[in-house]
């Protein structure tokens, strides 16, 4: 037992691909997807102190680098899957919580255990970090969805990450966040050359969520 183990298995995370069974223009590994929602998470996390937030960064950081990791252990599930019932969602849970807490217990340290809980645990709850972590997470996904959908990769599979995570980012209770994202990033993105109607996909869902 070490933390010697702990960093061996993060190699693991560049060999988990994202969407994993679908023809992608674009791979996208576990490990860098982490990367990347700790980079949005940080760019809305300024956006919502200069609205007058008070943001617990440490937690921030520690939140969104963190929150993968335990696909390690059982890889990573598509979001049709994942989320075909609220039951199956909470047995998934269950199943990550049960072998993250066997793996820290196995390899970690023990002087350093509870920390390694409090770290791993779920992140995504009503904490202004949570909730930046889960708006940052299907952040990703829009923009995974989103270089798919703009190369002609007509998988419907796509569109409907694209429209989900769309639908989902406008209603997460952040308000300055959702504000920005409306306003400048989206307008952006549907101004793009794109093979497919991108606009018709994000109109569909703004007028649902008018």
């Amino acid at each position: 037992m070490g933390i010697h183990h702990f960093f061996t298995s993060l190699n693991d995370l560049e060999r988990i691909i994202r969407c994993p069974g679908r023809f992608k223009f674009e791979e996208h590994n576990v490990a860098a997807h982490s990367w990347k929602v700790s980079q949005y998470a940080m760019f809305f996390a300024t956006l919502e102190e200069m609205n007058g937030a008070t943001v617990n960064w440490k937690s921030l950081y520690e939140k969104t680098i963190n929150h993968d990791f335990a696909e390690v252990f059982i890889g990573d599930i598509k979001t049709p899957v994942k989320h075909a019932s609220p039951e199956l969602k909470q047995m998934l849970a269950h199943v990550e919580e049960k072998m993250m807490e066997k793996f820290i217990i196995n390899e970690i340290p023990e002087k350093f255990q509870a920390i390694f809980f409090e770290r791993m645990k779920e992140g995504k709850d009503a904490t202004l970090e949570g909730r930046l972590l889960e708006f940052a997470d299907k952040l990703d996904q829009f923009y995974e969805a989103f270089a798919e959908l703009k190369r002609g990769n007509i998988d419907q599979e796509f569109v409907y990450m694209y429209q989900s995570a769309l639908k989902k980012l406008l209603g997460i209770p952040l308000e300055a966040t959702v504000d920005y994202f409306r306003n400048e990033i989206l307008k952006d993105a549907v101004q793009e050359d794109t093979h497919i109607d991108i606009q018709a996909l994000t109109k569909e869902i703004l007028n649902d969520t008018k």
